[in-house]
Order: C-alpha cells, then sequence, then structure tokens
C-alpha cells in the first residue's frame, strides 16, 4: 500500500468510526431503535458500552485496523492512532457551552431598578 493509499485509507476508517461510535452513544436512530438498545441494555457492561464514546470507539477502531494494519509490529500503534482521531473528532465537534441562552430583561425590571422602586 502506497503512504497516500494509507493515508486516504486511514483518514475514510477514522471518520468511519468516528462515525458509527457517535451513532451508537449518542444518536437514537430511526424509530428510536438506538435508544431502545441503550435502555434495554441499562447498566450493564455492554449498556455501559454503549454510553461512552470513547469505550465504543476503542472496540470499533479494531477492525479496520485489522484490515489496513501491514504488520503486527505497527498494529497497537495504528489501533491507538485511529482510535485517536476518532476521540479528538468527537471533542472537535462536541457543542458544550458554546451556546448560551440569554433571557432578555423586561423593560419594567430596569425601570425599577433604576428608579429604585
Amino acid at each position: 500500500m502506497t503512504e497516500i493509499t494509507f493515508a486516504l485509507c486511514f483518514a475514510l476508517c477514522a471518520l468511519a468510526v468516528w462515525r458509527a461510535a457517535h451513532f451508537l452513544t449518542r444518536e437514537n436512530g430511526p424509530l428510536d431503535l438506538i435508544a431502545r438498545l441503550r435502555t434495554a441494555l441499562g447498566s450493564s457492561i455492554l449498556g455501559h458500552l454503549v454510553d461512552c464514546f470513547y469505550c465504543s470507539s476503542l472496540l470499533f477502531s479494531l477492525p479496520p485496523t485489522f484490515w489496513m494494519s501491514s504488520s503486527q509490529r505497527v498494529f497497537p500503534i495504528e489501533w491507538l492512532a485511529l482510535w485517536a482521531v476518532a476521540c479528538l473528532l468527537e471533542r472537535a465537534t462536541q457543542q458544550h457551552g458554546k451556546f448560551v441562552r440569554v433571557t432578555p430583561v423586561s423593560t419594567s425590571y430596569i425601570d425599577k431598578v433604576i428608579r429604585g422602586v
């Protein structure tokens, strides 16, 4: 496999790992099937696995690494690298604290504060 082909393959696999893990852990799926699956698994080991993006992406990155890897020596490095890219994509797409809802203060309240009523 040439370097360009490997880089393209690696990028596509990283996107696929992120998408699969994100779908399983963060979305409800069609007809809420994934949400029902997560609910049915509850607090079991598999339930924790489908609730945690990082756990799911670690396992989802394993099959593509078997497919991509050229030798056993680089396999663990490629596996961790694929997992790391999926985790970075998840962090880059999270929207924690980006949007803050601001409730406008009514004019009558401002008038009361200014006038001291």
